[in-house]
């Protein structure tokens, strides 16, 4: 099944539009699938950034968690309803 593809209208100064048709062109791709990689490219780095700083605050908070788990630690006033 063939994705359905929507026109994009962007203003961009003449020199980026060149700039960008040159690269396209270099890759042989069209303008719109080149635009398309960058914008996967861009949002694939933010997908591993905030994977990156989840494994981060699970490193320095593990023990707290493992405590939860356990059930053995409870702090006080928290009780279930």
């Amino acid at each position: 099944m063939a994705k359905t593809k929507t026109q994009l209208g962007a203003r961009v100064d003449s020199e980026i539009k060149a700039l960008a048709e040159a690269r396209a062109a270099d890759r042989g791709l069209s303008l719109g699938d080149y635009i398309a990689g960058l914008v996967r490219e861009d949002t694939e780095g933010l997908r591993q950034q905030g994977l990156d700083a989840a494994r981060r605050f699970l490193d320095e908070h593990q023990s707290v968690f493992d405590e939860a788990e356990d059930g053995g630690h409870y702090a006080p006033g928290a009780h279930a309803a």
